[in-house]
């Protein structure tokens, strides 16, 4: 977003949106950018253009932090996403600057919006340790064994964004997947990238361990082939997208045995409602495993 006007005589320093991998902030591989321009058309920022070998990188970072990430527990990482609402609250001015200049929102429509952000991953925190009791089951069986069913993460998961909304949507996509033990790399591609990238300052200062969340800014169909065909990547969400970008997708993910759910992007008013946050949306991103264990043993 645009900078305050530095005092008279001074040059101000222009920020430098990079990439979010692994925790730090690279600069895409191939030293390509886009022009981030504001709601009237003036410059604002270049973004990183994400490319082929920064995205097989963050599928590297995002393989460590699985294993660490998914072992904590629930408890854990309730309070890691509750600690990431409080420096979001620390920083909505700038989100709130951000979504005015950038997305052309009126100062009431971006409070709002970064309000329900903020709620939305307080609200996703609260389930941290609590979907597995919802959704895990007791099962009975004609023998003398205990039979339990619960949910684990299936692993790394591919996001592409939605393109409504750029905080609120973004926050929406992001904690479904995360907050079961998922790590997630996230591809952004929308009228508001920078967004994104303040995101990531926010992730990166809330305890939550590097690679869990990855952030790419760029185009999405440019990358959208290599997410459905990466081996190492066991899930793809994607909200919006064409009609033939979908059908792609759909089958370089049956060739690489993937998960791939589609989503809606409606709406950014939309994107406010209630009926956008759902222990439901936790489901696609985890597998059900059983235990049986004898009775008296």
């Amino acid at each position: 977003m645009a900078a305050k006007a530095p005092a008279a005589g001074r040059i101000g320093v222009r920020k430098s949106y990079k990439l979010f991998i692994g925790g730090a902030f690279p600069r895409t591989e191939s030293g390509r950018y886009l022009s981030v321009q504001d709601a009237k058309g003036a410059f604002v920022a270049d973004i990183s253009r994400a490319s082929r070998k920064d995205l097989r990188e963050a599928v590297l970072a995002a393989r460590k932090a699985f294993g660490g990430w998914s072992k904590r527990t629930a408890f854990n990482r309730g309070q890691i996403l509750y600690r990431m609402a409080e420096m979001l609250e620390a920083r909505r001015a700038i989100f709130e600057r951000g979504l005015v200049e950038l997305a052309g929102y009126s100062p009431k429509a971006a409070t709002a919006e970064v309000d329900c952000a903020i709620d939305r991953v307080v609200w996703y925190s609260g389930w941290a340790d609590k979907f597995t009791q919802v959704f895990g089951s007791t099962n009975p069986v004609a023998a003398p064994y205990f039979n339990f069913s619960s949910p684990e993460p299936v692993g790394v998961v591919t996001v592409l964004a939605p393109q409504n909304a750029p905080l609120a949507g973004l926050v929406s996509a992001i904690l479904p997947v995360i907050v079961s033990g998922n790590a997630a790399i996230v591809v952004v591609d929308s009228a508001a990238p920078t967004l994104a990238i303040e995101l990531a300052e926010v992730l990166a200062t809330s305890d939550l361990p590097g690679g869990v969340v990855n952030i790419l800014t760029g185009q999405r169909a440019e990358l959208l082939g290599h997410v459905g065909s990466h081996a190492d990547i066991d899930a793809v969400l994607c909200f919006g997208g064409q009609d033939g970008q979908r059908k792609a997708l759909a089958t370089a993910g049956a060739e690489s045995v993937k998960r791939v759910h589609f989503m809606d992007d409606p709406d950014a008013p939309r994107w406010l409602g209630d009926d956008m946050q759902s222990p439901y949306w936790i489901l696609p991103f985890v597998e059900l495993k059983t235990a049986w264990h004898p009775i008296g043993a």
